[in-house]
């Protein structure tokens, strides 16, 4: 005797539910990632480079203007934790992962914390959401740049296209940006 098997949407749907129930937990961390930003500022050990991404992670998590706004409950949350994992794991990439284990007093381990939010988040969010975030970008030259920026006919940021290999990685992986 066969077994009825579940529709793929509905199994998708329970995943989706799961994804969901783990991402409102870490959201309690929310606040916890924001202080470990702002012990990390304080340290000398952190690149300057990676402290100007940490100063625009706590700008994007305070300011009321996001690509999704905080008044949307739960989804407006999941761009803000989303956005701090991402520069958490970066740093975790270009130092040594003991510093920011130094800085966290949240629970559990805030190194695979953010390995798991960087996972599951892009999965919860719109996908265009996803893409502007984890986006590999490179700025203009300096005085292509300071001509854009008092012009205003030109952008200081532009995304850097996938080469084919890097197609074939999943973009939302940590291990990707």
């Amino acid at each position: 005797m066969s077994t009825p098997k579940e529709p793929k949407n509905k199994i998708r749907r329970n995943e989706k539910r799961e994804m969901r129930g783990r991402m409102g937990n870490f959201l309690m961390f929310l606040p916890n990632m924001a202080k470990l930003l702002g012990r990390l500022l304080k340290d000398a050990r952190v690149p300057t480079a990676e402290k100007a991404l940490f100063v625009g992670a706590i700008i994007y998590f305070i300011s009321p203007i996001d690509l999704i706004p905080d008044m949307f409950p739960f989804i407006g949350q999941v761009d803000d934790i989303y956005v701090i994992a991402l520069v958490l794991l970066r740093l975790v990439n270009r130092t040594d992962e003991r510093i920011v284990r130094q800085h966290w007093s949240g629970g559990g381990d805030i190194v695979s914390l953010a390995d798991s939010i960087a996972s599951i988040a892009p999965m919860l969010l719109p996908k265009r959401v996803t893409r502007i975030l984890s986006s590999k970008v490179e700025l203009a030259p300096a005085g292509q740049m300071l001509r854009n920026i008092t012009d205003r006919n030109g952008p200081i940021v532009r995304e850097i296209p996938l080469v084919e290999e890097e197609a074939a990685i999943d973009s939302r992986s940590p291990i990707a940006s």
